[in-house]
């Protein structure tokens, strides 16, 4: 696990930004430091992708594949149950939110400051992904996340990769989110809701606690209703993959999760 698993990356990792080859050095010694000296980065071709984002499909999917991956701003997306390839998308432009452009509806406010919820982060990841595997989403035919693909954020949770926001009321899980926190991006991958405005509020705790910490851009991959009323906006691809190679190597200036408790409690919610 990363010596610095709530922050992002490990400052022992590199200082300053980096030039294109400096950045994928830097990756693949990322990447020996989470999975081993016989970690090799694989390579994307970001620039040949199609007019939606497809670079391409692989028979298989591992963990090490799928890190190498979201460092260099790709990210896969398919059906599993259906018997599709692994299928690898770099979408162009990118759906955002940044520290400058994220602000929270007045509405989302008034409902965080009485939603009798309890909230945590990283208390049961297996349960989170369980849950969003299964919710049911209008327009989309069974889920993305089979068990392959959770079996990935599963290793990247071990690793300090990968983290979850639960939330709770009288002792079970009603809402949750995760993803990937690599420096100063987040990349969020899902979120379900068991009762109304779970995952809102627990969204807004956790966005505002990474921002808080130096986060610079929270990916939300492609356009929803429901991200866009953070403030969210589409980023051409160049710009986003600059944005991550400037702030993956650099690990947030404060420590999440005490930040995420401190943003809970400031609205008054219990966060153990």
């Amino acid at each position: 696990m990363s010596d610095c698993a709530c922050c992002g990356s490990d400052t022992s990792l590199v200082t300053g930004v980096l030039s294109p080859v400096d950045y994928q050095a830097f990756a693949q010694r990322y990447g020996e430091r989470m999975f081993g000296s016989n970690f090799a980065l694989t390579t994307f071709p970001c620039d040949q992708s199609s007019s939606d984002g497809l670079l391409g499909y692989t028979a298989e999917l591992n963990a090490a594949l799928a890190f190498s991956a979201y460092v260099q701003g790709v990210f896969p997306w398919y059906n599993e149950a259906r018997g599709e390839p692994v299928l690898w998308w770099s979408m162009d432009p990118r759906f955002v939110i940044s520290r400058e452009s994220f602000h929270v509806p007045k509405r989302i406010e008034r409902l965080l400051k009485k939603a009798p919820f309890t909230y945590t982060m990283d208390t049961d990841f297996d349960a989170v992904v369980a849950h969003c595997a299964c919710m049911n989403r209008a327009g989309q035919d069974g889920t993305w996340l089979g068990p392959a693909l959770q079996e990935v954020y599963h290793t990247f949770h071990a690793r300090g990769i990968a983290h979850s926001v639960e939330v709770w009321q009288n002792g079970t899980l009603v809402g949750g989110l995760f993803g990937e926190l690599l420096g100063h991006i987040f990349c969020g991958e899902s979120m379900f809701t068991l009762l109304p405005n779970s995952s809102k509020t627990a969204f807004v705790i956790f966005a505002r606690a990474f921002f808080a910490c130096g986060g610079e851009l929270i990916d939300a991959q492609i356009y929803t209703d429901n991200i866009a009323r953070y403030g969210a906006f589409s980023m051409q691809r160049d710009e986003f993959l600059a944005h991550e190679r400037a702030g993956i190597p650099r690990p947030l200036g404060a420590d999440l999760r005490q930040a995420f408790t401190e943003v809970a409690q400031s609205y008054g919610k219990t966060c153990v």
